[in-house]
């Protein structure tokens, strides 16, 4: 559904020591009845938030990369039942900070978003471009799909922290249909925190569509997996007609936890795609015509073909 203003809070997101499950829910239930209390209809919580629950685990369990991943996929069913009760509770949609998820059958986790609204959850994201990090020391595996959700609040898709750097994963979602984009994302350097951030605004501006970041912040020295977190929580929209010039609808201060929220207009999404002062969406075929030629050279001569 489209024609609608939604009020979106993206958070800035700080992982907590929690003493016990009962810690973790009060927490989460604080985070939502804030936001909730501020008039948000969509909530937006980072990439990788849920590992603070491998502190459920104790320090030593905590401490160790193989075991804090088992530990927080172990409390998937709570974390779900939690976000579902909260979601209907206060009439929202939320994504939920994404965890470590063990699929039947398979020996590795994904990193897997799952998506809640007022009836219950609708379904959920898996990232799909692994950093060096999730590849080469983590053993995180990349999931298959994308997914689409059509909400009440209109057409959302989800593309976790890495993969907004990767362009053709927001332009399948938003050929069909996609007018809002969210990120959750977990960067553990500014320049980590940069790269997501020039993603997300790019991909709003070829997309023109609106793009919701939530990062985690702020250190969290007994889980290594995690132990440094920079970022800001964001709204960006393309730097168009009926958008700020800069694109930024709302941004944080960096590593200042809490919420950032900001109005969009999905209808506004429409208008630029029809009739924005430039059409990016419209014109992204065109570039395929001179992809299909032979690559001219000039200059000095290009090496040879191997």
């Amino acid at each position: 559904m489209t024609g609608r203003r939604i009020t979106v809070a993206a958070a800035a997101y700080p992982l907590d020591w929690l003493e016990d499950w009962a810690a973790y829910e009060a927490k989460i239930t604080r985070w939502v009845s804030d936001a909730a209390g501020q008039g948000a209809q969509l909530l937006v919580f980072p990439e990788y938030g849920a590992m603070e629950l491998a502190s459920l685990g104790g320090p030593a369990v905590a401490a160790d990369l193989e075991a804090a991943l088992h530990e927080v996929a172990r409390h998937g069913p709570a974390v779900e039942a939690l976000h579902a009760d909260l979601a209907t509770r206060h009439r929202l949609h939320v994504l939920a900070a994404s965890a470590p998820c063990f699929v039947k059958g398979a020996a590795r986790p994904v990193n897997r978003a799952v998506l809640y609204g007022p009836g219950g959850r609708i379904g959920h994201q898996d990232k799909l471009m692994m950093t060096r990090f999730e590849r080469e020391d983590w053993n995180v595996t990349a999931g298959r799909d994308l997914t689409l959700f059509d909400t009440d609040l209109g057409r959302i898709g989800v593309v976790i922290c890495y993969d907004s750097e990767f362009p053709l994963l927001s332009r399948r979602l938003c050929t069909a249909g996609a007018d809002l984009l969210l990120v959750p994302s977990c960067t553990d350097t500014l320049a980590g925190f940069t790269r997501v951030r020039v993603g997300s605004m790019a991909r709003a501006l070829e997309n023109q569509c609106a793009v919701v970041q939530a990062p985690t912040v702020g250190p969290a020295p007994w889980c290594p997996a995690v132990d440094e977190n920079v970022g800001r929580a964001a709204i960006y929209g393309p730097p168009d007609r009926g958008w700020p010039e800069t694109g930024i609808l709302a941004e944080g201060a960096l590593d200042r936890p809490g919420w950032v929220l900001a109005t969009v207009d999905l209808q506004a999404v429409e208008r630029s795609r029809a009739d924005g002062a430039v059409l990016p969406f419209a014109h992204w075929p065109e570039q395929q015509a001179p992809l299909d030629r032979p690559l001219r050279h000039a200059g000095k001569r290009p090496p040879e073909p191997h």
